[in-house]
């Protein structure tokens, strides 16, 4: 405590008054218990004493850098927040310096943005820092408009005096206020950790997962990806009007699919500072993300099973504790998030199974363990001609009789024997009308091998179905539903957009010269199941092998609305596939197969095409050649996957592509806009693609206006980061080239193909 010194009658009149403050600074502080009271005591002896207009009491706030203050308005309070290093209370807390300032309007360090807020008018202030007994700096002191005279040296001595003396009360209620605050977020972690533990439904669970998320961290907006095992996928949920919508990226791209592969956390204070960031959802949302905080979400096995991502904190960037929590609260609700996953796993093959058979032409009835019709889907009853309330609970030797009684043998026999039995062909009567079928018993068990009933499929054959179905057997089911529907209007051919593929692998004459006929068989055999079965997983068409290559079509005879994706998904896998089946040719001593693919969407004629004893149902038109033009100028720019321009407008998802020339095919006057996929590439395949594809789209920027020379230092850059770029090697050769013939006046930066 400071000492009251007698320095005559002026000093001894202001170490009274000095005594007397102080005095009731302690009386003040030492009723009451928490931080508030403090603040509004201590503002109202201040205000007293120092006979001022109003006061204010600042505490640092160590985690944001920032000074705030609590304000009363009614029943509630208002918290005031400025960054510490600004405006004169800012200045005193930096400095450790008391400041008087007798006029704040002509002090550069006053700022007037408060007083316009709130409508007082500051004229003077003074300000003294609020220190502990060791000398640390906690906050500062401000009062303001001396109601009489000026500021003096014996006021600043009082109020410093005064915050000496409150500094422990402020310390310790502030520690308290803390402590109260942990303990409460702790109490409201677990309560929200119990509430989210008890729900099973994803969609539920999940909404509220990301509400929790962004009310703890006091943020925008919070987003819950979960991984799809099977599509290698990242996917959440989110609530559309009444129903639920599905957001889809791949697990491996963008800032969500770095955190789940490398499973580090990312904390990021400006999202478009940030080069992984993709600003595509921004403009597509009217969203505006500042700031980004992403972490894995781990299971108790320690796999990665998706990532939290938490955008825009409120105050300020996310902080280190915000990470940690966000991490614990991810790490609590990982079990309750598998949980409803395989849950929702479960309904969904519960669903599906339950609509693939109400969907199915074929009939579908099970039997428990006593013969008991349990279940009959929407065909059985329609060939058995029976209603289900007339079937379903009923016996099978009850609606089996009679010329129908061979089904009950049937049952019985597999019954005895455990194996399935099947049988082509088979008639049944029913009210008078026999329907012929394929008819298949199944047996049904269970996990411990304990039976649990029958299965009985039957197929109805007759008439149009006996001739769809042998269709079926030689051609697209869905070209064989559309031949029977549409008969000539089909065969005689159709305007339909479509995305057509080609495909051909590099080198192949020489390699099958290296190979010999027998090897070049068996090559071909594997590598065409390999593709086929890309394209089939897509819902493309086969058209034609001709040679090596492949001819495929997407969006005929069946369209879909994104046929484009599909074509280029189809596309990927094929390149990732060729990369696993090349690692195994190598481990066996096997030449590697290299192979490009060209694609393109257009307008095209499709329909049977041949003669009257063998036809074969394929498409016609520019759109295919420029398919093909494309896959051939693969090998010009070293490239793997080229698509066309009428191909990436048409794509729905997100791919890493880049745009590689304007070129005029063979035969053709106008260019096209042609664009390199990349998205088959890993990391050590191709590095640093961001940084490339920034130089690179320089480069190709500058070659259109004629600047060989930056464009080169452009191209050159980008080797630099990836020195393998065919790309950006062939651009510096076409540079040199032109710098040596330079091009006309009307150069326009398109290059003309002159093979095909």
């Amino acid at each position: 405590m400071n000492q009251i010194r007698d320095n005559g009658p002026a000093g001894r009149g202001n170490d009274r008054r000095k005594a007397k403050c102080l005095e009731e600074v302690l009386q003040k502080v030492s009723l009451v218990e928490t931080l508030d009271e403090v603040l509004e005591r201590l503002v109202e002896v201040t205000t007293l004493q120092l006979n001022t207009e109003r006061s204010t009491i600042f505490l640092n706030d160590d985690d944001s850098g920032e000074l705030y203050a609590r304000i009363a308005q009614g029943t509630l309070r208002r918290e005031i927040r400025l960054l510490n290093t600004t405006g004169i209370a800012g200045h005193v807390y930096s400095s450790g310096r008391p400041v008087i300032v007798h006029d704040a309007s002509a002090d550069d360090r006053f700022n007037p943005q408060i007083d316009e807020q709130t409508g007082f008018q500051t004229r003077s202030v003074m300000c003294v820092p609020i220190r502990t007994l060791k000398g640390q700096i906690i906050g500062v002191a401000q009062t303001l408009n001396k109601r009489k005279g000026r500021f003096t040296k014996a006021d600043q001595e009082i109020l410093e005096a005064m915050m000496q003396h409150a500094a422990i009360a402020l310390r310790n209620t502030q520690t308290i206020e803390q402590i109260e605050k942990s303990r409460q977020q702790e109490r409201e972690f677990l309560d929200v950790v119990a509430e989210l533990t008890s729900e099973i439904d994803l969609n539920v669970l999940l909404q509220k997962v990301m509400s929790e998320a962004t009310n703890m961290l006091n943020a925008e907006r919070s987003t819950l990806f979960l991984n799809d095992k099977k599509t290698k996928e990242l996917f959440s949920r989110i609530a559309q009007g009444e129903g639920v919508g599905e957001i889809r990226l791949p697990n491996h791209l963008g800032i969500a699919g770095t955190v789940f592969t490398t499973r580090e956390t990312v904390n990021i204070p400006h999202a478009y500072a940030d080069l992984r960031f993709n600003p595509a959802f921004d403009k597509k949302t009217g969203f505006f993300t500042r700031s980004i905080l992403c972490v894995p979400v781990i299971n108790k096995r320690g796999e990665t099973i998706g990532v939290t991502q938490v955008l825009n904190k409120r105050g300020g960037p996310f902080t280190e504790e915000d990470e940690q929590r966000l991490k614990a609260f991810t790490a609590q609700v990982s079990i309750a998030l598998e949980n409803a996953k395989l849950f929702d796993d479960v309904q969904t093959m519960k669903n599906y199974n339950e609509s693939m058979l109400q969907s199915m032409s074929n009939g579908v009835l099970t039997l428990d363990e006593n013969d008991v019709i349990v279940t009959c889907n929407a065909a059985g009853l329609r060939i058995l001609k029976h209603r289900s309330e007339e079937i379903v609970g009923r016996k099978l030797r009850d609606i089996f009789s009679g010329v129908n009684d061979w089904v009950a043998q049937r049952v019985g026999k597999v019954e005895e024997s455990g194996e399935t039995d099947i049988l082509m062909d088979a008639e049944m009567e029913w009210r008078g009308q026999k329907v012929s079928t394929n008819f298949t018993v199944l047996p049904l068990r269970g996990v411990d091998d304990k039976p649990l009933g029958i299965m009985i499929m039957f197929e109805d054959i007759s008439n149009e179905k006996r001739v769809k179905s042998t269709m079926a057997r030689y051609m697209d089911p869905g070209l064989a539903d559309k031949l029977l529907q549409s008969g000539e209007d089909l065969l005689g051919g159709q305007n339909s957009r479509a995305t057509m593929l080609f495909t051909d692998i590099k080198s192949f004459t020489t390699l099958s010269e290296e190979l010999g006929a027998p090897a070049t068989v068996s090559l071909l055999n594997e590598y065409f199941t390999i593709m086929v079965e890309c394209i089939a997983r897509e819902g493309g068409m086969l058209d034609k092998f001709i040679g090596d290559a492949i001819m495929a079509e997407f969006g005929i005879p069946l369209a879909h609305d994104d046929d484009e994706d599909r074509a280029l998904r189809a596309a990927i896998a094929m390149q990732t596939e060729l990369q696993t089946w090349n690692r195994d040719r190598v481990g066996h001593g096997q030449p590697e197969i290299g192979m490009r693919v060209g694609i393109n969407t257009d307008v095209v004629v499709s329909g049977n095409i041949g003669s009257p004893k063998r036809m074969d149902y394929t498409v016609i038109g520019d759109g295919v050649n420029l398919a093909s033009r494309l896959e051939a100028a693969c090998k010009q720019y070293g490239a793997y996957i080229l698509i066309s321009d009428n191909t990436r407008r048409g794509l729905r998802g997100t791919y890493r592509m880049r745009e590689v020339d304007l070129l005029v095919v063979k035969g053709k006057t106008q260019p096209v806009p042609v664009f390199e996929v990349l998205d088959h590439y890993r990391e050590t395949d191709f590095p640093n693609m961001m940084d490339v594809f920034g130089h690179f789209g320089e480069g190709v920027g500058c070659f259109r206006r004629g600047d060989f020379t930056r464009a080169i230092g452009s191209f050159n850059e980008a080797l630099k980061v990836h020195p393998e770029d065919f790309c950006s090697k062939m651009y510096i050769g076409r540079c040199e080239h032109l710098m040596a013939e330079p091009p006309g006046d009307d150069w326009n930066g398109v290059w003309v193909m002159t093979t095909k």
